[in-house]
């Protein structure tokens, strides 16, 4: 198992990894809408929604992944009335590639926020 650390993403606010590689797939932490200063970004489900696809993005290119590269996702949403905002901005980030996905109503996420996202992906030198 290699464990992923990116210095494009704020570092973690527990004990646990960002990321790890093992067996050939790479598992990441639920990404918060922190920026890369560790910030809370704005308490809008758009602007949050936005941050996280970014620290995905970023986690992802350190873990020789695209976004192109996500098998699963996994939207833990504190309130499920923004699951029609959120589904848009899924389609703006993955484009005509679309992973698996389960959305779940979740109160009291990491640090107040409103959305957390996790990815399952394959990393290009899989191939």
């Amino acid at each position: 198992m290699e464990k992923i650390n990116s210095k494009k993403l704020p570092a973690a606010i527990g004990p646990y990894s960002q990321a790890v590689k093992a067996n050939g797939l790479i598992y990441t932490s639920g990404q918060v809408p922190l920026d890369v200063d560790g910030n809370m970004v704005e308490r809008d489900i758009k602007v949050q929604t936005r941050q996280v696809f970014e620290n995905l993005r970023n986690l992802l290119d350190d873990a020789l992944c695209g976004m192109d590269n996500v098998i699963k996702i996994t939207i833990y949403l504190e309130n499920m009335e923004d699951f029609g905002v959120v589904n848009v901005l899924c389609a703006e980030a993955f484009g005509e590639h679309k992973p698996v996905r389960t959305t779940i109503s979740a109160k009291g996420l990491p640090m107040n926020s409103m959305i957390v996202i996790d990815a399952i992906a394959q990393p290009y030198d899989y191939y």
